[in-house]
């Protein structure tokens, strides 16, 4: 329905990019609110939320529902990934670190063991 309403203006292709771009753009911030009140545990919402988002993405008739759920997938995914970085980035001084969590490093950086 949507594809068919979008394709008649030949426009589905730019509905599609512009909401990859702000699905993208959302995940970002998403990655850095999770790792600062959820730790890398939160990987673990992210790959459930990919994996549902992909079946969906299969059961989905419309086109273009059906590419962003896939990109909404992928961009789960690919936040797992983001979420260990995130923590790398958090050591580093470049985000703020929560002050009600303690880090890997903490105990490490106590006996001198952490790089």
């Amino acid at each position: 329905m949507i594809h068919d309403i979008l394709a008649q203006y030949h426009i589905a292709g730019l509905v599609i990019g512009l909401a990859t771009f702000l699905i993208i753009g959302l995940f970002h911030p998403l990655v850095i609110k999770s790792e600062y009140y959820f730790g890398t545990r939160s990987k673990w919402w992210f790959l459930v939320a990919g994996i549902i988002l992909c079946v969906v993405s299969v059961f989905l008739t419309d086109t273009v529902l059906s590419v962003l759920a896939g990109v909404a997938a992928f961009s789960s995914f690919w936040s797992i990934k983001e979420i260990e970085e995130q923590e790398e980035r958090v050591h580093k001084g470049w985000f703020p670190r929560n002050p009600k969590r303690t880090y890997p490093w903490d105990k490490a950086e106590e006996k001198g063991e952490w790089d």
